[in-house]
């Protein structure tokens, strides 16, 4: 055990209470506050990080049980002078709508283009082999385990798409 974990690229130590999670210990003790608390029951998605690159709820999950892995947060994603793709296609896109979810829908949605790139299969997936496409419907199977209160599916739908390089 290294007790560390790397957040977006940097080495951090892992918190001394066994009983945080991650999300607290992402937005308390590293003050990366992008990863939003939402429900705190993992219905949500607000909370979405990737670890060693699956996306997963951060509030579902102790920090502890994360003891060498790498986790990516919205912060390491892209800034705002360097946005993301996927970061980029939501803004041109009007996605944001609120805002609150983004981080979580952005952090979902690059996990989600790397299971099609991977052809891992969905339950809206046609056949479970061969390639995968990131259709609409496809993409809203992936990520409908990350809610917008907002209404913005269609706008999320049309950004995610056009970096998968599919058709909006």
């Amino acid at each position: 055990m290294s007790d560390t974990i790397s957040v977006n690229g940097k080495l951090q130590p892992l918190p001394t209470d066994p009983r945080t999670s991650l999300l607290d210990f992402l937005r308390h003790d590293l003050g990366l506050t992008g990863t939003k608390k939402g429900c705190d029951h993992g219905q949500c998605g607000a909370c979405t990080v990737i670890v060693n690159g699956i996306r997963i709820n951060s509030c579902l999950t102790l920090a502890a049980m994360h003891d060498g892995d790498e986790v990516t947060t919205i912060e390491g994603l892209g800034t705002p002078d360097n946005p993301s793709a996927l970061q980029k296609a939501f803004l041109e896109h009007d996605g944001f709508q609120c805002g609150y979810c983004t981080p979580g829908q952005i952090c979902s949605a690059t996990a989600m283009l790397q299971e099609i790139a991977n052809n891992w299969p969905s339950d809206a997936s046609e056949t479970l082999e061969g390639d995968m496409t990131a259709t609409g419907e496809e993409i809203r199977e992936r990520m409908s385990g990350n809610l917008c209160r907002c209404g913005a599916y269609a706008n999320i739908v049309a950004a995610i798409r056009e970096v998968a390089g599919e058709s909006a």
